[in-house]
């Protein structure tokens, strides 16, 4: 049957039997544009993965070098991953959130205790879905903590998700004009992003200089956060990615946090860090803030914790944040949340990091990827800039003097790899590339671990 418009569609047609073409047609008249489908022309359709590849109808393999923005860091179709999920659907594949079931907390005590051990603190896991989700959980902690503070510091070119809160601390104005006043929109402090910093300074100079800007807030009252006569900011919590996400990958110099640190905790002020996109050894550690030195008051969690699986997200907080008394029944609740096809898959995750050594390989592939990308950066011009922490890597397209952000290049780049027609030796292939930074010029590269 050959649909030319949704008209001529109707239940009884056989969804198996349709072309590439009638699927466009129904899917023009049928889904919502208003998620990011349609920021592509013409969104490609893929029908298999496997590994670090995504597969057309033609069977043209795409190398996919994003892994669904860093949620498949173990590759598609992992077979140990996989199984976990197997075994679960012939055992315990649906049951209310209200319940327990032995998934939901072997994971969340390995999650707490693996805290514990590195951060030196006590704390509790709390679960839901998304990544938006759970910094909305976040949030509530947070508020509640704080004796209802409802005002955040996030950093300008920082995203934590797009529902109403998450996106009131995300820095993007374009996430929120169209959705009225937010009145708890988040106070936005510059990020040592130093490829687009003040010149004459290194990298650490740099972060120094973002820092002692922050602590600037504080010196007055007339500053606008801190009231000196009783000791207290207006400022509940300072949300951050470790390494800015959507913001292009941008890796901070590695004392800045410890230092922004010591400015947070003399004014009673949280730090929530967001691991959603760089947790899970994106960057060769469980969580990329250890890298930088720094224990959280609350860490976020989503996407690679279950390999692009079954959906889970979750938030690690302090005991005396989440502890029963302060949190109790109730505070929060997603009928999803816990769910034991995620909490299995994300089990066996935390599982096979503990049993093989993936620190050591990942960041040993990671400098070989980013020493790649500095001979690209030495032979082109238009290479601006490159930088990685393991498997989270860096290319910052510009014009030929190698500094004016160049989004139409970095458009056609991405055009060019989506038409999977690129030769290698006798083969031919795709290429799957992502978008960021704050000018949308930068190549984010996230491949399999």
């Amino acid at each position: 049957m050959n649909i030319v418009n949704a008209e001529t569609f109707n239940e009884k047609t056989p969804l198996s039997n349709l072309t590439e073409a009638e699927l466009r047609v129904l899917e023009e008249t049928y889904c919502s544009h208003g998620d990011t489908v349609h920021y592509s022309a013409e969104p490609k359709f893929f029908e298999e993965c496997e590994g670090s590849y995504v597969y057309d109808a033609k069977g043209t393999p795409f190398l996919d070098l994003q892994m669904w923005y860093s949620a498949v860091n173990f590759g598609y179709r992992n077979e140990r991953l996989n199984a976990a999920v197997h075994r679960q659907l012939d055992r315990l594949p649906q049951v209310a959130s209200q319940y327990l079931h032995r998934e939901k907390v072997e994971l969340a005590a390995m999650i707490a205790q693996d805290a514990e051990r590195k951060f030196g603190r006590k704390g509790r896991v709390h679960f839901n879905v998304g990544g938006s989700q759970a910094i909305e959980d976040s949030l509530k902690l947070v508020r509640n903590y704080t004796g209802g503070k409802s005002l955040m510091f996030a950093f300008e070119g920082g995203y934590h998700g797009r529902t109403l809160g998450a996106s009131a601390i995300t820095s993007s104005y374009r996430y929120r004009r169209r959705f009225g006043h937010f009145g708890e929109r988040a106070q936005f402090v510059e990020f040592p992003y130093h490829f687009r910093g003040p010149k004459g300074m290194t990298k650490e100079e740099y972060g120094e200089h973002c820092v002692r800007k922050f602590a600037r807030l504080f010196e007055s009252e007339y500053n606008g956060v801190w009231d000196p006569k009783v000791g207290s900011a207006e400022y509940a919590a300072f949300y951050v990615e470790p390494i800015q996400g959507t913001g292009g990958y941008v890796i901070p110099p590695m004392n800045f946090f410890t230092e922004l640190k010591k400015v947070l905790d003399q004014h009673g002020i949280l730090l929530v860090v967001d691991e959603i996109q760089m947790g899970v050894y994106r960057t060769g550690k469980l969580w990329s803030i250890e890298h930088f030195g720094v224990s959280p008051d609350v860490l976020v969690f989503g996407k690679a914790i279950t390999n692009g699986l079954n959906p889970l997200s979750g938030v690690w907080a302090r005991e005396e944040m989440i502890n029963p008394t302060v949190f109790p029944p109730g505070s929060t609740h997603s009928t999803f949340a816990s769910n034991p096809m995620g909490t299995a898959v994300a089990l066996e995750t935390m599982k096979m990091l503990e049993e093989e050594d993936f620190g050591a390989a990942i960041m040993a592939k990671g400098a070989y990827f980013l020493d790649g990308l500095k001979q690209l950066q030495k032979r082109h011009a238009i290479v601006g800039d490159v930088d990685g922490l393991g498997l989270a890597l860096r290319c910052e397209i510009c014009k030929e003097d190698g500094f004016t952000p160049d989004k139409t290049t970095m458009d056609w780049l991405c055009d060019e790899g989506m038409k999977g027609d690129l030769t290698v030796g006798d083969k031919t292939y795709g290429l799957v590339l992502d978008v960021g930074g704050y000018h949308k010029n930068v190549i984010t590269l996230a491949r399999t671990c």
